[in-house]
């Protein structure tokens, strides 16, 4: 399968569906999902792994599965997305890991790249990523980034409340 973008430590590639068990290992695990209102169910992995797929067709991009090179091993998702935010759509860089696999200095690694390739080969002029409040790692991800904050604002997720910061970095050249 190609590559869409490579590291030095991770490849990332399109999910498909024999990513299922590794996908379902993030995102059914209660601690990885804190910020998410807890683990997903079997058909809202599926759902979240349909709607990737779907992005591609559509996009051209999304989620994309985080593959260590060492090992082949899917450790994660990283990517870019449209989101909304208010009453605008922007371009966000996610991630999301195996909670095994934090720590190492994989997320920045990958959201590094996301930043480049948004910049480099979408020609984007900004890009976001939308963090809950509570989500102290992630921020610090978005603030190794190159990111900073440039908003606030209250996301309603699985009938919760839950503030979230915005932050962006904007290209240079």
């Amino acid at each position: 399968m190609k590559h869409v973008i490579e590291t030095s430590r991770l490849y990332l590639r399109e999910l498909n569906q024999a990513d299922y068990s590794s996908l379902a290992a993030i995102v059914q695990d209660e601690q990885t999902m804190y910020a998410y209102e807890g683990p997903f169910s079997d058909a809202e992995t599926q759902g979240w792994l349909d709607k990737n797929l779907l992005r591609y067709k559509q996009d051209g991009f999304g989620l994309w599965a985080v593959i260590l090179r060492e090992s082949g091993a899917m450790i994660g998702m990283a990517g870019l997305t449209w989101q909304s935010i208010e009453q605008a759509t922007v371009l966000e860089i996610g991630y999301l890991l195996n909670r095994r696999y934090w720590g190492m200095g994989f997320a920045i690694e990958a959201a590094k790249a996301c930043k480049e390739y948004a910049f480099s080969v979408l020609e984007a002029n900004e890009v976001y990523s939308i963090i809950c409040d509570t989500n102290i790692a992630s921020m610090n991800v978005a603030i190794r980034n190159g990111m900073l904050v440039r908003g606030r604002f209250v996301k309603q997720y699985r009938g919760v409340s839950m503030p979230h910061l915005v932050f962006s970095a904007k290209r240079t050249t």
